[in-house]
């Protein structure tokens, strides 16, 4: 079985199975809380496991292949919440709360190189559950904008009681986030793929296979990309000719950014803008 990460990366489900026993195997892209609610669940690592019982739940780290066995209570049904999350929402949220400054975590304590933490069940976490199950029984999709609510009370909590283990998590991602700061600050620079990994103190190589972990697409594809929707927003939000957008978005000359920006929209710049203009009110 293979978790694919979506572009919405915020997931909150509810899974069951009245199967006695379930096995899988598991390459985990994003981060996960896993909440049980009944039934026993092991996970499996290369060099540990753990077991957790509906008075537990787990903490996941993306990034690890790992085996899973899911086994239902006598006569009934293994249910849990799963509460999927990557690198950049957890990013989002220690930018928004940075935390205690006076908690201080000690080096390797809690890391996320360690595939999971186990943590108890309590009052406030038994009813936050609830208000997910209460969410997830509707069969309506939950709104982006609760989930990013739900996903911040949660972490938020997490904090307040246990500081050293969720604060670790911060100090793991750090690397990651510093390396995103540096490789959206340049969007909109005419700086090249071998720049920018002089800037981040690496090699060409190893800057490729970092960035195609962290965004999932070679460098290249994701600044042209980017850069185009900016253009694209400069010409019909802001109605500026494309002979005044091009160098906006980091392109030294019009013929250059004509032809990125038909590779991308399919029509030239001055054709995408007429056609959109056309179709507004």
């Amino acid at each position: 079985m293979d978790l694919v990460q979506e572009s919405d990366n915020l997931h909150i489900i509810g899974y069951e199975s009245s199967a006695n026993l379930v096995k899988n195997k598991i390459t985990m892209h994003t981060n996960l809380f896993s909440f049980l609610l009944e039934g026993v669940k092991t996970t499996f690592y290369a060099e540990k496991s753990a077991q957790i019982d509906p008075t537990q739940f787990i903490l996941l780290s993306g990034g690890n292949c790992l085996m899973s066995e899911k086994n239902a209570p006598e006569n009934g049904i293994y249910r849990s919440i799963l509460f999927f999350f990557d690198n950049k929402v957890l990013s989002d949220f220690f930018i928004k709360y940075p935390g205690p400054p006076q908690v201080h975590v000690e080096q390797g304590a809690y890391s996320t190189e360690q595939p999971f933490i186990t943590f108890r069940h309590d009052a406030f976490l038994l009813n936050f559950l609830r208000s997910l199950e209460l969410m997830l029984a509707t069969g309506r999709p939950i709104s982006r904008a609760m989930r990013v609510l739900k996903f911040e009370e949660l972490m938020l909590y997490m904090v307040d009681k246990y500081p050293r283990q969720v604060l670790s998590l911060r100090t793991a991602n750090r690397e990651e986030h510093d390396f995103r700061q540096a490789v959206e600050a340049h969007i909109e620079n005419n700086i090249s793929v071998e720049e920018l990994a002089f800037l981040c103190n690496m090699s060409t190589s190893t800057f490729k296979r970092r960035f195609a972990k962290v965004y999932g697409v070679a460098p290249s594809k994701w600044y042209l990309q980017k850069r185009m929707e900016i253009a694209a927003t400069l010409l019909l939000n802001n109605r500026e000719k494309p002979s005044d957008v091009y160098h906006k978005v980091g392109y030294e000359n019009h013929s250059s950014f004509s032809q990125s920006f038909k590779q991308v929209f399919g029509v030239s710049p001055s054709e995408y803008q007429q056609q959109k203009m056309n179709v507004l009110p």
